[in-house]
């Protein structure tokens, strides 16, 4: 556990960045708000991370109050990691930054590499105010899925597919997932175009239908 750096300002962003500002720890964020996460998915879908800086940031953020690790019981009996409700609370401030970066994101670069649920939570964003619902995702990268409306305390997306449980699907390829990310494209337009197609009979999959 690295010791606890301070701007000691007494201003909230400053205190906040106290706890976030480190490299990592808010995409750390991201990848627990899939829900409890063992410490290899961790390191596989965070590319780049070394193993002593992912395990220093987690020790941090348990000191901090954003994360808890819990061991499975039998026959898993692994650790996993997973956000307190002060973590969950970084949500909205994950979804703002990702709508601030949208002007930076461009166009992919030969060396980004790319998970198919990061596309989550600028999907999320696009479907705020929609209908409650399970929508499953798949891209050309693979398939994910999220919660509209999720109850607090729940996972806001989780990897692969969603199964029978699904309530509406979607499937759009790598271009269209690149202006929807970027604020290009809207989803409902996207709908309209026929570059999202839509697969579900319930209220969430009529409302992208018919809006």
């Amino acid at each position: 556990m690295s010791p606890r750096r301070s701007y000691d300002q007494y201003c909230s962003a400053a205190r906040a960045l106290d706890v976030v500002g480190d490299r990592w720890t808010l995409l750390i964020v991201r990848e627990l708000l899939a829900g409890p996460r063992r410490y290899t998915d961790l390191h596989a879908d965070l590319p780049g991370v070394s193993t002593d800086v992912l395990a220093g940031r987690l020790k941090d953020m348990e000191r901090d109050g954003l994360t808890t690790r819990r061991r499975l019981p039998p026959p898993g009996a692994v650790y996993v990691y997973e956000l307190t409700g002060r973590g969950r609370e970084l949500l909205p401030v994950l979804q703002a930054l990702g709508t601030w970066g949208e002007a930076a994101l461009g166009e992919r670069r030969a060396t980004d590499a790319v998970r198919a649920h990061w596309f989550a939570l600028p999907l999320l964003r696009a479907l705020d105010g929609f209908a409650p619902g399970l929508v499953e995702v798949r891209l050309d990268e693979g398939e994910f899925h999220v919660w509209v409306g999720a109850e607090k305390g729940r996972p806001v997306y989780g990897d692969g597919p969603a199964g029978e449980a699904a309530d509406v699907r979607l499937t759009f390829d790598a271009g269209t997932c690149g202006e929807l990310g970027r604020g290009e494209l809207g989803l409902r337009d996207a709908v309209r175009a026929g570059r999202v197609g839509v697969v579900g009979e319930g209220a969430l999959a009529k409302e992208l239908r018919d809006g």
